[in-house]
């Protein structure tokens, strides 16, 4: 990790929507409750989804109801010309699925990377779902570019590679054994929808879900093998029935 040492938060999410699909509201919840504010800025980024209309307006419905205050992002009608003070004010960075190989691109282009990583490094939280969750590791298993999966290589805040939806569409898991095997990407974790890993600055934490039935796997590679390590994480349903 260069310069300062990360103390921040990055919730990496297999799959989730802004609604109350498979209990998703309790991964909302428990990040949230990450932050220790009564009403919590969280500002929402949705390049990957060519900022969606109906992504945004989704998002803004569920954080309202969960008490934030949110704002969105735009790197089209960007809200200043001072984009770090506007992200240093936010306490949550909240970002979308879709297009990940697009969306980093406007990032770099407009030096959200390296604001990104200031503010993890600041102890604050960064989040999201697909292409908001492999954006953060060393590389993603992504069908950014029509075709089979392919490995790209992402933002480097945490190790490793990372392949979201592993039970929600049928090429993830062949994909990225095969992309193990071919040298292509590198050792990781693999998410069903609704399953989330919760790392605090680079180092796994806590794997969580909104759904009793779902896993996270780690995957590695030995010599031509590839082995998948099923991993059971916390339902948080569960704690909440106890309360």
């Amino acid at each position: 990790m260069s310069e300062a040492q990360a103390t921040g938060h990055i919730i990496a999410i297999g799959g989730a929507g802004f609604n109350n699909d498979e209990g998703n509201p309790l991964l909302w919840r428990y990040a949230l409750a990450l932050v220790g504010k009564p009403r919590p800025k969280v500002c929402y980024f949705g390049q990957a989804s060519a900022e969606s209309l109906e992504h945004t307006v989704a998002f803004y419905r569920t954080f309202v109801g969960l008490g934030c205050e949110p704002t969105h992002c735009s790197l089209f009608e960007p809200p200043t010309a001072d984009l770090r003070s506007f992200i240093q004010e936010q306490d949550v960075i909240c970002v979308g699925g879709g297009n990940t190989k697009s969306m980093l691109a406007l990032w770099r282009e407009w030096g959200l990377d390296h604001i990104f990583r200031e503010f993890w490094q600041q102890g604050k939280l960064l989040m999201g779902i697909s292409a908001g969750s492999i954006c953060w590791f060393e590389q993603g298993v992504t069908d950014s570019i029509p075709g089979p999966y392919t490995a790209l290589p992402c933002l480097g805040f945490l190790p490793g590679s990372n392949c979201p939806h592993y039970d929600g569409e049928v090429r993830r898991r062949p994909d990225y054994h095969r992309l193990l095997q071919t040298g292509q990407i590198g050792d990781g974790y693999a998410c069903d929808n609704g399953v989330a890993l919760h790392y605090v600055g680079d180092k796994l934490d806590e794997i969580i879900s909104s759904r009793p039935d779902a896993f996270a796997y780690h995957v590695t590679r030995d010599g031509d093998t590839v082995n998948e390590t099923r991993l059971t994480p916390r339902y948080l349903g569960a704690d909440e029935a106890k309360e």
